[in-house]
């Protein structure tokens, strides 16, 4: 007999019973429409009234045979109370009060008060039902009276996956009956019209009793009379309705076929225990193929960037240098490129992973799984390595870039310097400057020819005294061109030491001017030695002349070094240096008004000497024996340094306004990171602060935490600017900044330690969410698991150490003193918190412990205990059982997985369900 004992709940049923049917978990008044509702049913079509009639009274007659009688007319039999009380005895297995055996109508109205008082007991409120109504033969009374029965010892009990009467009812349809084709229950009248449910239901259970695959839809009456056949024939059901019934009416009765469905899901409940380990099994896959799933994806992210980490790290530390500055500069545009476009995302993929990390193992906590331990080398502090290798080379690289531009401006400015100075030593020593037209009767165009030549062997006394004056001011001039030879030397062991790329040519041109250099000096020696031996002085020297050539030669010298210096090339990189410039050339201006004076003066000799010539009449051989500076070339270079020197000024006040530029771009940029930084550094403290005094509900301080994420990140048009201000700045080639003590990579270093930071409390708060919902903690215990832990937690530091971790136990009550037993449980409870020995426990392995000291979770023997149920109680399984009691894909999942049954009652196909479910949480390998 089917055991329809009450619950406890308390229920009001009556006529009002008779409308839509119950609803799930809740009073069963949500089950029936109001009373005028079963009026209106009855009156608005009389074939469901004979529906419920033929339908009740094969329902009573199902139990009643159990006691050996039955009714023919529920309006009539019911009438005395008799057959009434012992229906109920027998639905409910219980004895009712003596039923009282006299035919008055007052022996009829107490039977049946009987009942409904029994009725009430188990927790019914009948309303608008009396005795009298049902001694009187009332149809609508007795048929609500009825439904109210089968509702209550019937189908009430029904519970499905947290539903429970016509929903639990209705869903246990559904899920029977979804893998058949043209079958889709969606209610209890409609769905059931053309018997193709019926015979679902029945094919399920006991596929040997229906030839499915037969049936037609287009030929209902022969589906609805084959199931009402074989049911009442093989599973004991009795047959309630006709097939003509159902078929000939628009709508069958819901509550007809409600009845008659519930008799099938009791006929069928043993099986209901299947169903039940099924579930248990395919949530226990789930979770399974779910954590594989992230291990996964895990696995490939984890390759990705360390595989990314490894192509760009060589790329880093190539230290190779570039020939010339644009080359250099190329490289220190893709290196920007690198930190804007390419390296973020990267950031982004490491924060992600580690996030995923966590959560993957807080789920396996949960789930009483085995920690993920990730391939080798993919381990997240193999990722931190990488990481923390990739930013050193990173910062070195950067690093040595600046510096290899610095070096080039360097190089090429000496380079350049190298090339004027040597050029005009060369055009010299070759006779296009200088004293070369000092002799210039003699054919031979430089200074060597000179030297070498043997002039004085056949001159005359006066023109070997003049030689010898002539030799004089080629050694003063040879004396002004000695520093020229030395800073030349000098620049070109620069460029050697600064590894310039055409170090060699350099080498050679300098070598080639010092060689000649060498030789000029020892040849003037020489030639001095020779005219000394043969010294006989002219009577009479132009003294002015001389004077001429001595006071033209520096003064020549200094022109050349003026013009020299107005052209030479200057690099600076502040508003100091380029002020510094200006006040030299201010000085040197200066003394132009002197200068100039010195000019006239020795002009004014020139005129003296042509003036005394003439009136002498001395005919004079032509230009100034002493000197080929005339008064011409002197004229013709002192027009050409008034000339050098306002473009001089043009180019250093031009150098000025950029430095200028430059030192508004350091202020703008100073200001702004001045504010920036400090920010940053702000909200980093804020974060600590909020980790660890964070109140009120997890979704509160979730939602808190996201509020203040989406407030750092709506800062980011902030960063922003200061990214398009350092932009300026680098394109500018501006290398220091003494206005502030932030660097562009000091900010982006913090902005990414704050995003990380902010990312990775949101992620704890959210596996505590995960913790407390899977294990069933309340707020309230959450929050007193965070109020101890905050309590110990003195350094704030987020984690406890050995000693603050056991005052914590022992404050809520664990024995862990230090005798030899508490010492080893707190030796136990350690390895549990801290499975990597590094002396500290989380709040998260905090919450862990607790949640596993105060909740259960499902087991290995647990899952063994339910696939025995789906194999009938044998030690193995096969794979059409798994594939009719599961879903495809979880089904698949473990036939792939399981291994052959060995034992000495395997049969073929037979699989281990055991060794599978120990693999499933560690405890052998999979």
């Amino acid at each position: 007999m089917v055991d329809y004992h009450a619950a406890n709940q308390s229920y009001q049923y009556g006529p009002s019973s008779a409308g839509n049917g119950a609803g799930g978990g809740g009073s069963m008044g949500d089950y029936m429409a109001q009373e005028d509702d079963w009026d209106r049913d009855l009156l608005l079509d009389p074939a469901w009234e004979k529906q419920q009639r033929k339908t009740f009274t094969a329902w009573c007659n199902s139990h009643l045979r159990k006691a050996g009688t039955q009714i023919e007319n529920i309006d009539e039999d019911f009438r005395d109370g008799l057959k009434l009380m012992l229906l109920l005895e027998v639905i409910s297995g219980e004895r009712l009060p003596k039923p009282e055996r006299g035919k008055m109508r007052v022996h009829k109205i107490n039977n049946v008060n009987k009942a409904l008082d029994f009725i009430a007991s188990k927790g019914v409120k009948l309303v608008s039902i009396g005795a009298e109504e049902i001694v009187d033969g009332n149809a609508k009374m007795t048929l609500g009276m009825i439904w109210t029965i089968i509702l209550r010892f019937a189908i009430q009990d029904i519970s499905v996956e947290e539903t429970s009467a016509k929903e639990g009812l209705l869903l246990w349809c559904q899920r029977k009956t979804a893998p058949y084709k043209n079958v889709n229950v969606q209610n209890f009248h409609i769905s059931w019209k053309d018997g193709l449910a019926f015979n679902a239901l029945i094919h399920r259970h006991r596929p040997e009793l229906i030839e499915y695959d037969k049936l037609r839809k287009d030929d209902p009456v022969t589906n609805l009379n084959n199931a009402f056949e074989v049911a009442e024939k093989y599973l004991d059901i009795p047959k309630m309705l006709d097939a003509e019934d159902i078929v000939n009416t628009a709508r069958p009765d819901e509550k007809a076929i409600m009845t008659y469905v519930s008799s099938f899901y009791h006929a069928f409940s043993g099986a209901q225990k299947a169903e039940t380990a099924a579930n248990r099994i395919c949530k226990v896959l789930a979770v399974n193929q779910e954590n594989e799933h992230l291990m996964e994806d895990y696995e490939k992210l984890a390759s990705d960037l360390l595989e990314w980490i490894r192509r760009t790290i060589p790329w880093l530390e190539d230290r190779v240098p570039q020939k010339t500055i644009q080359e250099m500069q190329q490289k220190l545009e893709d290196f920007r490129d690198y930190r804007r476009v390419h390296k973020p995302p990267k950031v982004q993929e490491k924060c992600q992973l580690e996030i995923n990390f966590n959560t993957l193992q807080t789920k396996l906590r949960l789930s009483n799984r085995p920690a993920f331990m990730p391939s080798e080398g993919k381990m997240v502090s193999d990722i931190n390595n990488g990481w923390q290798h990739l930013e050193q080379a990173e910062k070195g690289y950067e690093e040595w870039l600046l510096n290899e531009i610095r070096r080039l401006e360097r190089l090429d400015h000496l380079a350049e310097k190298f090339r004027q100075k040597a050029s005009i030593h060369e055009a010299w020593t070759d006779g296009l400057w200088g004293s070369l037209h000092l002799i210039a009767s003699l054919p031979p165009p430089g200074k060597e020819a000179m030297l070498k030549h043997r002039d004085y062997e056949t001159a005359t006394l006066s023109d070997i005294k003049a030689l010898i004056r002539k030799h004089e001011a080629f050694e003063s001039d040879l004396a002004a061109h000695q520093d020229r030879v030395e800073q030349i030397a000098a620049i070109a062991q620069e460029l050697n030491e600064l590894d310039y790329y055409d170090s060699h040519n350099v080498n050679t041109r300098c070598q080639k001017i010092c060689d000649q250099w060498d030789a000029l000096g020892s040849l003037t020696h020489s030639r001095r030695e020779a005219l000394e031996k043969t010294e006989k002085q002219l009577e009479a020297i132009d003294q002015l002349h001389l004077e001429y050539a001595k006071r033209a030669a520096p003064f020549n010298n200094w022109m050349e070094s003026a013009m020299e210096d107005l052209q030479d090339m200057f690099i600076v990189h502040t508003i100091e240096e380029i002020e510094g410039l200006i006040s030299a050339h201010d000085q040197f201006k200066s003394t132009l008004p002197d200068a100039d004076r010195e000019r006239e003066a020795i002009l004014a000799i020139h005129k003296e000497a042509q003036r005394i010539a003439e009136s002498n009449h001395i005919k004079l051989s032509g230009s100034n024996p002493y000197t080929t500076v005339t008064p011409q070339i002197i004229n013709s270079k002192w027009e050409k340094v008034q000339q050098l020197v306002p473009k001089r000024d043009h180019a250093l006040l031009e150098e000025q306004s950029k430095q200028q530029s430059n030192e508004h771009l350091r202020r703008q940029f100073a200001s702004q990171a001045n504010v920036v930084g400090p920010w940053i550094q702000t909200k980093m403290e804020e974060i600590g602060r909020i980790s660890i005094e964070m109140n009120g509900t997890l979704e509160d301080q979730l939602s808190h935490l996201k509020q203040y994420e989406r407030s750092i990140v709506d800062y980011k048009p902030n960063l922003d600017l200061l990214e398009q201000q350092h932009q300026l700045i680098q394109e500018a080639l501006i290398f220091d900044n003494k206005h502030t003590n932030y660097t562009m990579e000091h900010i982006r270093v913090g902005w990414e330690q704050l995003l990380t930071t902010i990312a990775r409390t949101i992620n704890e708060v959210e596996n505590q969410i995960l913790t407390r919902d899977a294990k069933g903690i309340s707020q309230e215990q959450m929050q007193e698991f965070r109020a101890s832990f905050n309590h110990f937690d003195k350094d704030h530091g987020g984690a406890l150490g050995p000693e603050e971790f056991k005052a914590c136990l022992i404050s809520l009550g664990y024995d862990v003193e230090n005798d030899r037993q508490g010492e080893a449980e707190f030796n136990r409870i350690m390895s549990l918190v801290d499975p990597n020995h590094s002396g500290l426990v989380t709040f998260q392995a905090f919450i862990d412990f607790m949640s596993r000291e105060t909740t259960d979770t499902d087991t290995a023997d647990q899952v063994i205990a339910s696939f025995k149920v789906l194999a009938g109680d044998k030690n193995f399984i096969t794979a059409e059982e798994l594939r009719r009691e599961l879903p495809p894909d979880q089904a698949e999942y473990c036939i792939a997985r399981m291994a052959p049954y060995q034992g000495p009652d395997a049969v073929p196909g037979a699989l281990d369900y055991k060794s599978f479910s120990t693999a499933l949480y560690g405890e052998s390998d999979l």
